[in-house]
């Protein structure tokens, strides 16, 4: 019986936890629009900023962890283009829905384990590996810091939640 619930907990932790990132990605870029229209005044829909749905390709990225997309506006004034914004998409963090996927297992299975200094592993693993692309792009680590951490909350919290009302 014991088996059937690991499964079930690793099971919820993997794969539920997609639309559970998805969603805080979501919220993040929500609070981000906001802020910025606040700051400039703007009252527009936001075309040209990260995940706004302001192109056809964005729309088809809002919210969804394995599009691995972010668009970034570069100010005129550091592109060196006078009265012009620079806009550039860039494919960031490929590759982004396997990791996290796997990531929610490793964090779960080490939590169901009693083995919770695992998890400090998996994070060394993941930031070592995507540390030459976090370093060149602000944009690419606020999306790895906001999933990772979305991650390793809801792997955590179901393998906790099995322990305690499954595996007691």
């Amino acid at each position: 019986m014991n088996a059937l619930w690991i499964s079930l907990a690793l099971l919820a932790a993997g794969f539920a936890g997609w639309p559970v990132t998805a969603l805080v990605f979501r919220l993040a870029r929500t609070i981000d629009d906001r802020t910025i229209d606040d700051r400039t005044g703007d009252d527009r829909t936001g075309a040209g900023r990260a995940g706004d749905g302001g192109a056809a390709d964005d729309r088809a990225a809002v919210g969804d962890p394995a599009a691995d997309t972010t668009t970034d506006v570069v100010p005129a004034a550091a592109a060196g283009v006078e009265g012009v914004d620079v806009v550039s998409s860039a494919r960031i963090l490929r590759g982004g829905a396997i990791i996290g996927i796997l990531e929610r297992l490793a964090v779960c299975l080490a939590v169901l384990a009693g083995q919770p200094v695992a998890i400090a592993y998996v994070v060394a693993i993941k930031g070592l590996g995507r540390f030459a692309e976090l370093k060149e792009t602000p944009v690419a680590a606020e999306r790895f810091i906001i999933g990772t951490l979305t991650s390793m909350l809801w792997a955590a919290g179901m393998a906790a939640l099995a322990k305690v009302y499954f595996l007691g």
